[in-house]
């Protein structure tokens, strides 16, 4: 058998840090995305409820007229 080099804690701690900044890199990125989406998501449900309540609205407003005497 060869002799392999041992690989030093040194050495496990660098690559686990270059894979965790990897990672938190690739997590910033989608969670700007997801927030934007969810803010688009958020105003589209915000204006359809406007909507609807305001033709609930005239559907259920009668039309009153006053007269003066």
């Amino acid at each position: 058998m060869v002799d392999q080099p041992k690989i030093s804690r040194d050495e496990l701690e660098s690559k686990f840090r270059a894979l965790q900044a990897d990672i938190q890199g690739r997590a910033s990125d989608k969670k700007q995305s997801f927030m934007a989406a969810a803010g688009v998501a958020a105003t589209i449900v915000v204006l359809v409820a406007y909507l609807l309540g305001r033709r609930s609205g005239r559907k259920r407003a009668g039309r009153i007229e006053f007269r003066r005497f």
